[in-house]
């Protein structure tokens, strides 16, 4: 698997086997964009003269490799283009107006061109991705990107599984942008990590993924990452009265299961719930689809895929938001018990469904997922499925439709999509077509008016969602699975859409919550902080605690993980401590720059110089307030420790 790291080694010193530089596309010709300022010495001239003469125009995507010059430890130079982004305007220390990107040279340029850079260095040891990374944002992006350009499925292949992805990404900075590049660099290792999840349930086959193993894989997953996991089988589902998962199930030899996977935060005041829809394979049913529309239905899973990896995300990152995510799973099958055109299903809460067309099942199974996720009075819901082949058919490959009948909360969620990096586009809910969806017989049909299709299965599940609750509908039938060639970080076959939304929507939601101690919704005067992603406490104590005025008390951190031992020099013990301090400091909402004050625990004192240098190595700029103590000894016998004070900034 990829790992990206991050180094302050100067670029031309940096040990690697390729080095890789962005270059954008002038009115003079290809040049070379910041990041990558070393190379100029190194060529005596402009290398981007160089790349021009093997006829390399700067083309947003365009590739060319050659022999790193003399001076570069690296033995390959991979040039990736980066567009008409003015190389003037890219200026590292020039933040854009949304503060995201460094000016000239947008986040998603970036990820795409690490994507690209990353599927190129297959084979590859190491490699330097000395794009414009100047910035957090920046540097994110290019982390992620690469990360998610990595990515290969090879679990079924027995042969020759070709070139191996690349084994890392170095990211390179400066002292004084270490600790901030280290956290841009963290988050996106795990959202990159969970996208590829994602991919991986997508792209596996029906025969060995259905709804048992599926849920299988949701309890062995919540188990290492401290979610609560409740799963309903055929039996729970009928005894609760689930008719429309049982409904679309019973025609497969695969029964049905509806999986309850939550985050909880001590310290989160809102509830975002998340429903996905699971159709592990979908033949249609008795409304059975023709040949060449079968081919990959395995892929009909990649809502509830989606919606278990955002959770997994968001516990990763330890966000103070309560996230719950329901998977309604189930095979929609042919046979002599399956769901026949006609049927009417009486579903989760009572309400009665004629089915008119059993290849409509996706809105069966989330209808009742959406009702009994509404039950827990969440503040915020969210369903992602393929639904439609309209929705397809209206947007394309590369973008998923968003649908509410709640302005604002629509344009937040469309908003959290254009910051993560994924396209989409408000679709409306045309009160004309709900008439449609009328039936003589029961409550509601499931199919309505042909034109509109994904506009019409939006308005079917809206009847299910209770009046005054913020939902939106994503059908990401489109970009869900891609039949075609690679290209930026998107490889072929599952894509993982939907995951990045959701969790930037959950951070945005966390970040926008009413403060802790407010007069609207008290909480308790102290919470604890769960940091999943940091040493879990030795004792009866919490990693940290907040307090309602935002400040967050870290516990005193041993130099635990990252390979680190009793035995590793003082300044690898020093790093790493720190390293768990920032990452609790994190997951409380907070960050390097925002701890106020730290107190170092050393065994022994004459080691101090090598502790003080990889602090202000870790701070840079920043200069928090410290105390240093010298202690007799430190438990498991490391040589140091560190605990905090610092505050949260959302």
């Amino acid at each position: 698997m990829t790992r990206a790291t991050v180094s302050v080694s100067p670029l031309a010193r940096l040990r690697a086997d390729a080095v890789v530089v962005g270059v954008t596309r002038g009115p003079h010709g290809p040049a070379l964009a910041p990041g990558a300022e070393a190379l100029v010495e190194a060529f005596d001239g402009s290398p981007a003269a160089v790349l021009g003469a093997l006829g390399m125009t700067g083309a947003e995507g365009e590739v060319a490799k050659l022999v790193a010059p003399r001076g570069i430890e690296a033995g390959l130079l991979l040039a990736v283009g980066l567009g008409d982004c003015d190389p003037d305007d890219c200026d590292p220390d020039d933040r854009a107006p949304d503060d995201r990107a460094p000016d000239g040279c947008a986040a998603e340029v970036l990820r795409r061109a690490a994507g690209v850079a990353a599927r190129s260095l297959a084979g590859v040891g190491k490699a330097v991705l000395a794009l414009p990374v100047g910035t957090a944002e920046a540097a994110e992006a290019v982390a992620l990107g690469g990360l998610l350009g990595a990515y290969a499925f090879t679990a079924y292949r027995t042969g020759d599984r070709g070139k191996p992805p690349v084994g890392e990404l170095v990211l390179p900075t400066t002292p004084e942008r270490r600790a901030d590049t280290d956290a841009a660099v963290r988050r996106a290792t795990v959202v990159a990590q969970e996208v590829n999840r994602s991919r991986d349930l997508v792209n596996m086959p029906a025969n060995d993924l259905c709804p048992d193993t599926f849920a299988a894989t949701v309890r062995a997953v919540g188990e290492q990452h401290g979610l609560r996991v409740e799963v309903l089988d055929e039996t729970a589902l009928a005894e609760g009265g689930f008719g429309g998962i049982l409904g679309v199930g019973r025609g497969s030899a695969n029964p049905p299961r509806l999986v309850r996977v939550a985050h909880v935060h001590p310290g989160a005041m809102t509830g975002l719930a998340l429903v996905g829809k699971g159709i592990t394979y979908d033949s249609g049913g008795i409304s059975l689809k023709p040949v060449g529309a079968n081919e990959i239905m395995k892929r009909d899973m990649s809502g509830a895929a989606a919606v278990f990896a955002a959770v997994v995300a968001v516990s990763r990152l330890g966000l103070p938001v309560n996230v719950t995510g329901w998977l309604a799973l189930a095979e929609n099958m042919p046979s002599g018990s399956a769901l026949r055109p006609g049927d009417v299903l009486r579903m989760y809460g009572g309400k009665t469904v004629e089915v008119l067309n059993t290849d409509a099942e996706g809105r069966l199974v989330l209808a009742d997922a959406i009702v009994r996720a509404t039950e827990e009075e969440p503040d915020f819901l969210v369903d992602v499925a393929t639904l439609t082949a309209a929705m397809r058919m209206a947007l394309g490959d590369r973008v998923f439709g968003v649908m509410s009948d709640d302005d604002h909360f629509r344009a937040r969620v469309l908003d959290a999509a254009g910051q993560a990096g994924e396209q989409a586009w408000p679709m409306p809910l045309p009160a004309h077509l709900r008439k449609g969806l009328d039936s003589p017989i029961a409550d509601i049909a499931n199919t309505g008016e042909r034109m509109g299709g994904g506009l019409t299965a939006a308005l079917f599940l809206r009847e299910f969602v209770p009046k005054g609750t913020a939902w939106a509908h994503l059908d990401i039938a489109g970009p869900a699975f891609h039949e075609g060639e690679p290209h930026g970080y998107t490889p072929r076959g599952g894509t993982g859409s939907a995951v990045r939304t959701l969790v930037r929507l959950a951070e945005d939601i966390a970040a926008t919550t009413t403060p802790a101690g407010s007069e609207t919704r008290p909480m308790t005067p102290v919470a604890q902080v769960i940091a999943p992603a940091a040493p879990t406490p030795f004792g009866h104590y919490a990693q940290a605690t907040t307090t309602p005025d935002g400040t967050v008390h870290v516990s005193a951190q041993l130099p635990v993980g990252g390979g680190v031992t009793p035995g590793s020099p003082v300044a690898e013990q020093a790093r790493q401590a720190l390293a768990n301090v920032v990452t609790i400091v994190e997951s409380a909402g907070g960050s390097a720059r925002s701890i106020a004050k730290v107190t170092l625990y050393v065994v022994d004192i004459a080691e101090w110089d090598a502790v003080d240098a990889v602090f202000a190595e870790v701070f840079g700029e920043h200069r928090p307030a410290r105390a240093v103590l010298q202690v007799a000894g430190l438990h498991h016998g490391f040589g140091v420790a560190a605990d905090a004070v610092a505050w949260r900034t959302r």
